[in-house]
């Protein structure tokens, strides 16, 4: 059974949550907009900094439907749940304190957190890269998977996304998202057609107003292509998709990225202090990179997309009159 949530967005699309780029301005505009819109709970340096980005959401959301009369998207926070992330527990109840609606997790499915979020109504969405991770999630009683196929960027993974979903439909039934190179309607039509219930967009939504993107970083990803885009575990110990002009501009060759051995950053460092010193520097994206040429409002590039979307979908029905 599919959330109801879904039938009430205006596009079946997710922004992705994405590591120092997804804030409370652009969650907040997903979300009046019709569209979910989530941010990492890291992307705030403490539990407290992350419990006031909630609050705020929460009121903001609140504060347009009084205003407006207009339902928004429900909104969500992605959460690391692995041993090396020591604020999990503390964010976690943070967001069963909230009620966050919808929480992501990553680099583990746990059923104690599972239990706890559905304890107060909530959906937990987790991401997979292949078919192993998404049985164990399934098992931990996950609401949906994301399907993170590749060419997506971040933490992708190097499956193709028909095979993907092919392979998770045969035992999971509740929902999917796909993350992949979706930067327009087109691609968003495209996912449902492959039997997708939402799109799960990231690096499209790099290049908004709202996001917390450098603009350098946002110029990047209008120069650059496909091609640029680099899949290496030498930036944090996974294997992950980044801009080639922004690993050059520090000095990280081919020779270097092509190797499986973690880039030493500072010992100095602690764990999650280091990611984000290298993420701060070397910027992700995904493939889809290739179709993005601007930096738009977050309310009109979703508004090209439900365009972009619809004229799709109306030009696969004339397939039909043709097809029969």
């Amino acid at each position: 059974m599919k959330p109801n949530f879904i039938n009430d967005l205006k596009l079946p699309v997710v922004a992705a949550p994405m590591f120092l780029i997804s804030g409370p301005k652009l969650v907040i505009e997903c979300c009046k907009n019709g569209i979910v819109g989530t941010f990492p709970a890291l992307n705030q340096k403490t539990s407290e900094g992350f419990e006031e980005w909630v609050v705020t959401i929460k009121e903001s959301l609140s504060s347009y439907e009084s205003e407006t009369g207009i339902k928004p998207a429900p909104f969500g926070v992605n959460l690391i749940v692995h041993p090396t992330n020591m604020r999990v527990q503390e964010d976690l109840k943070i967001c069963v304190k909230h009620k966050v609606p919808i929480i992501i997790t990553s680099l583990g499915a746990v059923s104690q957190l599972v239990d706890a979020v559905h304890s107060y109504g909530g959906l937990v969405f987790h991401d997979i890269i292949k078919k192993r991770h998404a049985e164990k999630a399934s098992e931990a009683g996950v609401d949906g998977l994301i399907l993170v196929s590749a060419g997506a960027g971040g933490h992708a993974g190097s499956t193709n996304p028909m095979s993907l979903i092919s392979e998770v439909k045969k035992f999971f039934n509740k929902t999917i998202l796909l993350s992949g190179c979706i930067s327009n309607g087109n691609d968003v039509a495209s996912a449902m057609q492959m039997g997708a219930d939402l799109a799960y967009m990231g690096t499209r939504f790099i290049n908004v107003e709202e996001s917390m993107a450098d603009d350098k970083y946002k110029q990047m990803i209008i120069d650059s292509s496909a091609s640029d885009i680099v899949y290496t575990a030498a930036v944090s110990g996974v294997n992950a998709n980044f801009l080639r002009p922004s690993l050059e501009a520090m000095g990280i060759t081919e020779d270097i990225w092509s190797q499986t051995k973690k880039i030493d950053f500072g010992k100095e460092l602690s764990q999650s202090e280091e990611e984000a010193k290298a993420w701060k520097t070397i910027w992700s994206a995904g493939q889809g990179v290739t179709s993005i040429n601007d930096v738009l409002k977050t309310n009109t590039l979703i508004e090209n997309l439900k365009k972009e979307f619809h004229n799709s979908i109306l030009k696969q029905n004339e397939l039909l009159k043709i097809y029969k």
